[in-house]
């Protein structure tokens, strides 16, 4: 990404957002390229960037629809399940275990 401008952290111009600042005002980058850059200068390793789009390049957030929300469900649900115990876990398991609590502690 040769060629962006880069700005300094907390001094990009207006008119410029991250992915998440575009989400919070309802907002995706829509296909845009990525439009400039912020650098934030560390210690002992190299700064942390985060890219900026064009606000008035984007696009609104396109809504959610059941067939979605459904995805959705049965996709949360599987990474409820445990594969040992076949049992809903009633939350996310760890991909570092791979299995519910009860059956890593067994």
């Amino acid at each position: 990404m040769n060629g962006l401008p880069v700005y300094r952290w907390r001094l990009a111009p207006d008119g410029y957002a991250t992915y998440r600042q575009l989400r919070a005002l309802g907002l995706r980058p829509g296909g845009q390229d990525v439009a400039a850059q912020l650098e934030r200068p560390r210690r002992r390793r190299g700064p942390l960037v985060a890219y900026l789009y064009r606000i008035d390049r984007a696009k609104p957030v396109r809504p959610m629809t059941p067939a979605r929300w459904a995805a959705l469900e049965r996709a949360n649900a599987a990474r409820r399940m445990c594969p040992n115990c076949r049992r809903d876990a009633g939350y996310r398991i760890p991909p570092s275990l791979g299995m519910c609590t009860p059956c890593a502690d067994a």
